[in-house]
C-alpha cells in the first residue's frame, strides 16, 4: 500500500527585525535631541540681532573725542595729522568725496562744486585744512591751544554736515 506522506500546511511569515526594541527607541531619541537642538540653534541665531553700524559722523566723533584725550601727549604736529585724518576719512564714509587721495588746495577745488556743504561750512573747512598744511608742512610753531582749536573746528565740521544727507543714506531709505 502507498500511503501518501502526510502534507503540512504553509507556515506562517516571521517577522524578522535584525534591531533589538531597545536600540531602535535609543536612536529614536538621539535624532529627537538632534532635531531639537538644531530648532533651537536656528532660533537663536534669526534672534540675535548684528550690532547696528555705526554712521560716518558717530565713528568720526568717537574718533575726535579719542584724539581730545591725546591732547596732552601729542605735539602739535602729530595732532594735526591725527584730527585732519579723521575729518578726512569722515568726508570719504559720509559723502564719498576724494578727501584722501587729494591735496588741500586739490580738494577745497573738489569742494566748489559740492551744493551739499553751505559757503560757510566750505569757508570753515578751508580754515581748518590751511591751519593743518600750516603745522604739517611749514613746521610753524603751534601750541595745545592751536591743537584745541583745531580739535573743535574738526568737532563742528563733523557735527554740523551729520546732518546732511549723503549718497548712502537715501540708497539706504530707498531700498
Amino acid at each position: 500500500m502507498n500511503s501518501a506522506p502526510d502534507i503540512r500546511d504553509i507556515a506562517p511569515p516571521v517577522e524578522v527585525f535584525p534591531y533589538p526594541l531597545w536600540m531602535v527607541v535609543a536612536a529614536a531619541a538621539v535624532v529627537a535631541l538632534l532635531l531639537a537642538l538644531a530648532v533651537w540653534l536656528l532660533v537663536r541665531l534669526l534672534r540675535k540681532k548684528p550690532a547696528p553700524v555705526p554712521l560716518p559722523h558717530e565713528i568720526a566723533l568717537t574718533a575726535l573725542q579719542l584724539a581730545r584725550e591725546q591732547l596732552g601727549t601729542l605735539d602739535p604736529y602729530a595732532f594735526s595729522i591725527r584730527v585732519s585724518d579723521i575729518l578726512r576719512d569722515y568726508l570719504v564714509a559720509k559723502f564719498d568725496l576724494p578727501a584722501k587721495r587729494q591735496t588741500s588746495d586739490e580738494f577745497l577745488h573738489t569742494l566748489e562744486n559740492f551744493a551739499k556743504f553751505s559757503s560757510g561750512t566750505k569757508l570753515q573747512l578751508a580754515q581748518f585744512l590751511a591751519k593743518c598744511d600750516l603745522i604739517k608742512f611749514a613746521r610753524i610753531n603751534a601750541t595745545r591751544a592751536d591743537s584745541e582749536a583745531l580739535l573743535d573746528q574738526a568737532l563742528l565740521l563733523v557735527k554740523e554736515s551729520a546732518g546732511i544727507e549723503s549718497k548712502s543714506s537715501a540708497e539706504r531709505r530707498a531700498a
